[in-house]
């Protein structure tokens, strides 16, 4: 089965990205033919700093390749260096309704809010769909409040192949059932909110964070509710079962603070990010290496992305001059 995912460089990934798309990545290299990508052109409806988006591309590369990323088993690249894409997402939106794309949630949620929305993210999911469909993708990994973009790209899968003939697949969700990551604040951790604890934050500046992550009042004595805790959530991430079992026992006897909570996810983010630290500084020295991986990765991709074009143009009757 061929799997599709890509990642924004938009900030420093941290706890929610490691454990909603990362880990689940990782894993899936094993199993699959995976296609990975560094969603830069999709980083352009948040990021509009030249300097900061390049160095951001790279940290999204080496913290992968830190955690185990093997790039002889899976191509890894940046989105923009398939041209092919942009292409595809431009005349996918010949055959796709406007009111397809005003019903996507990102869209709906910064109109609902007054925000300004950019053409950009209005025509994101148009982007996203031609990731998927022009490598012809099974399966794309994601939470479910990203179903909705997997269901979108298969609606333009079908539009394109009712309105010309049958050239694209239709890409499945594979469903990631890791819970959500709170923040610091308790909200989801997200790098728009600034709430998050980084996968490779400096360690000092991270025990900070964990030490302020909010909690509520409850005298150390009384029972807690671990159900509603955001220290635990964490920790559930993090910790084996069997420990969980013990802390959630703790919670509801009484007699245990956050503060020990903390404590223990502190000692445990170490424990698991810790050791890639020396791993990713090693690849950071390395940045010529780091740039061959993503050409590489590029170009064994872009083999795919060119034959699926080119059914794509022969079907609707776009011609390109021979090289």
């Amino acid at each position: 089965m061929r799997v599709l995912s890509g990642i924004q460089p938009s900030g420093a990934l941290h706890l929610g990205n490691y454990f909603g798309a990362m880990k689940q990545h990782l894993e899936l290299q094993h199993e699959h033919e995976c296609f990975y990508f560094i969603a830069n052109l999709h980083s352009l409806t948040t990021i509009q700093d030249a300097d900061r988006l390049r160095r951001l591309t790279v940290d999204v590369a080496l913290d992968y390749l830190a955690l185990g990323l093997d790039p002889h088993k899976v191509r890894f690249f940046r989105q923009s260096d398939i041209p092919e894409v942009t292409e595809l997402a431009w005349i996918l939106s010949t055959v796709t309704g406007k009111g397809l794309l005003e019903r996507a949630h990102s869209f709906k949620d910064k109109t609902a809010k007054g925000l300004p929305v950019s053409m950009g993210l209005f025509c994101y999911p148009l982007l996203m769909a031609a990731d998927i469909l022009i490598y012809r993708s099974h399966l794309v990994p994601v939470g479910k409040d990203q179903v909705q973009h997997i269901e979108m790209t298969q609606d333009m899968a079908a539009y394109f192949n009712t309105t010309y003939r049958e050239v694209f697949i239709r890409p499945e969700p594979r469903l990631n059932e890791a819970p959500v990551a709170p923040g610091v604040d308790g909200q989801k951790m997200s790098k728009s909110y600034g709430n998050t604890i980084e996968i490779f934050g400096d360690p000092n500046e991270m025990k900070k964070k964990i030490t302020s992550i909010k909690t509520d009042s409850t005298p150390v004595e009384a029972p807690k509710n671990p159900e509603t805790c955001n220290v635990f959530a964490l920790l559930k991430l993090l910790a084996p079962p069997e420990e969980m079992t013990e802390w959630e026992r703790r919670y509801r006897a009484g007699g245990t603070g956050y503060g020990a909570a903390k404590q223990r996810l502190a000692e445990l983010y170490e424990q698991t990010f810790g050791p890639y630290r020396e791993q990713r500084a090693a690849w950071a020295v390395r940045p010529d290496d780091v740039e061959d991986i993503l050409r590489d990765g590029a170009r064994r991709a872009r083999s795919v992305a060119q034959e699926v074009m080119a059914d794509v143009r022969a079907a609707c009757g776009i011609v390109h001059a021979k090289e």
